[in-house]
């Protein structure tokens, strides 16, 4: 659950890892954007099968039955690259051991091909580990958003 605090927001691409003593509740964080290709989409779903859905691999179906005129972007690609962003943007690099769970994934909005998304981290959660004393949990709540600033 947010914390609804509106402290400054770090912006994290290009910077240093983050031990664990440096996470606060409440810190937020942006990452750096990426466009999403249309390369990018049918790489995945041919990867994954999802070509196989008429939503994804057929735009006809797309434009005349789900009355959507671009190309959409899968959820859980859109989730892949926005996990991307994050790492990439270093704030994990030398710390991070495990990605341990995916809360409330939700796709509120399309995502479509040739959109340009970042990702809007705020800490929700700091918790030293019960079985790990050097190390800790760390929870967030992200958002991605595209161009326009919509989630």
């Amino acid at each position: 659950e947010r914390t609804n605090n509106q402290s400054e927001v770090i912006k994290c691409y290009g910077d240093h890892g983050r031990p664990f003593e440096q996470w606060k509740v409440g810190q937020r964080y942006i990452t750096k954007r990426r466009t999403i290709a249309e390369a990018d989409v049918l790489s995945y779903i041919h990867l994954t099968g999802y070509d196989a859905e008429n939503l994804f691999g057929d735009m006809v179906y797309l434009k005349e039955k789900a009355g959507h005129e671009r190309r959409l972007v899968p959820g859980m690609l859109t989730g892949s690259i926005a996990d991307a962003l994050i790492v990439g943007s270093g704030i994990l690099e030398g710390y991070a051991v495990a990605l341990v769970s995916i809360n409330n994934f939700r796709a509120l909005a399309p995502v479509y091909a040739n959109d340009t998304i970042h990702v809007e981290l705020e800490v929700t959660l700091v918790k030293p580990s019960k079985s790990k004393p050097d190390r800790g949990v760390v929870t967030t709540y992200q958002t991605v958003k595209n161009q326009n600033n919509q989630v």
